[in-house]
């Protein structure tokens, strides 16, 4: 199952994201994994950043792994559109596909792939986000 909630001022297409997270989940392996987004204000992920990682800035995404096996337990991804928009301003994507490109990281994350883990880790994490990102 797959959850979006928007609460920011930003047009989210849920049918388009749902599809992104289903992809990378279906690649993984993990089709019924339960899944969360959020869609939050920059004020938002910056009070969650600092809580959980000690930092106090925005950022543009956050992933929280589900932490149990109980059923409805789900692993959650948090995205803040404008900080995503801030960040990817020289970019020649879309906003909607730099969203995508986040998604797909913090479902990674998600999962459990951490570049911040070692070098090898970095590449293999960056590999598969190229790879799904191909696919949308």
């Amino acid at each position: 199952m797959i959850e979006i909630n928007n609460l920011t001022n930003f047009v989210v297409d849920k049918t388009f994201f749902t599809g992104v997270a289903k992809k990378v989940l279906k690649g993984e392996n993990k089709q019924m994994e339960h899944l969360s987004i959020a869609f939050v204000s920059p004020q938002e992920i910056q009070k969650l950043n600092k809580a959980y990682r000690k930092k106090d800035k925005p950022t543009n995404v956050l992933s929280f792994e589900k932490v149990s096996h109980f059923k409805d337990e789900c692993s959650e991804i948090i995205i803040c559109p404008a900080v995503v928009r801030e960040k990817s301003k020289d970019s020649v994507l879309s906003l909607k596909k730099e969203l995508a490109k986040v998604l797909i990281h913090g479902i990674l994350h998600a999962l459990g792939y951490d570049h911040e883990r070692s070098e090898k880790d970095a590449e293999k994490m960056e590999e598969k986000e190229k790879y799904y990102f191909s696919k949308i």
